[in-house]
């Protein structure tokens, strides 16, 4: 497998793609397609499969966003951090519940003291 990176740059109604280590230039209609149009740019122009080509796509200013990337990390980072807390904010609901329902605290009690409904807490079980 072979890594290139390309960067996209939006003119008008299409994303401009170029792949400098190829000196390149393809486009795209979608930004979804940005990276597919890339890869299929470089197997056709370096006559190799196209399953043997990986793209990294960045992206140049949009509409005077200079940091787009590094806010779609950000964005990514904190998505990632949320799912953590999430799943161990679940656990401790789980561990907190089991030990009510140990100490004969109602379900429909334990669905209030954890802020979620009894049907919630049932089906969760």
């Amino acid at each position: 497998m072979t890594f290139y990176e390309a960067t996209a740059a939006r003119e008008g109604k299409w994303w401009m793609v170029s792949i400098p280590a190829v000196d390149g230039l393809t486009q795209a209609r979608r930004l979804s397609e940005a990276a597919e149009m890339a890869r299929e740019y470089i197997a056709v122009s370096q006559d190799v499969p196209l399953e043997h080509v990986s793209v990294k796509l960045q992206f140049a200013p949009i509409g005077g966003i200079d940091d787009v990337a590094d806010r779609v990390a950000a964005i990514a980072e904190e998505r990632t951090r949320a799912a953590e807390l999430e799943k161990a904010a679940s656990r401790q609901a789980t561990d907190l519940a089991r030990s009510l329902a140990a100490a004969d605290v109602p379900m429909r009690d334990i669905g209030a003291i954890l802020g979620i409904s009894h049907h919630q807490l049932v089906s969760s079980r």
